[in-house]
């Protein structure tokens, strides 16, 4: 492991990303990385809705969470780094779970995406660290 300020990262990521998907990677992450966060968010304020209110904030709140592994499946898709295509499986998980309406169990597997595309950012950043851009 490669020791970087205060973060370990595997030495997988310098050695074999280019500065192009560095760049990309670094993008796509901290944008995921806000829109997961404010997910998490609405998930938790989801469960202290009224029961009548409830159906229709699940709908919307599964419509935006299918919206966000979308964004997650472009970054995979572009990039290839391998956290976005961990971020996106522990989302599927977290949308199963609100459909079962298990709000806590889905906001930890946010919490676990939200740690995956923190991992893809930090990564990218030491790439683009490493090659005098920052």
């Amino acid at each position: 492991m490669l020791r970087i300020q205060k973060y370990l990262v595997s030495p997988q990521y310098s050695e074999s990303m280019d500065l192009k998907t560095a760049v990309k990677g670094y993008q796509f992450a901290e944008r995921a990385k806000s829109e997961l966060i404010i997910s998490s968010q609405l998930t938790i304020a989801l469960a202290g809705f009224p029961d009548a209110e409830r159906p229709g904030g699940k709908r919307m709140l599964v419509l935006l969470l299918e919206a966000v592994r979308s964004e997650l499946e472009f970054a995979w898709k572009g990039t290839e780094i391998s956290d976005f295509r961990r971020a996106i499986n522990l989302l599927s998980e977290s949308i199963s779970t609100v459909e079962s309406e298990n709000y806590g169990v889905a906001s930890l597997k946010m919490s676990e995406s939200i740690s995956a595309v923190t991992t893809a950012a930090q990564a990218a950043w030491q790439v683009i660290e490493a090659n005098g851009l920052i």
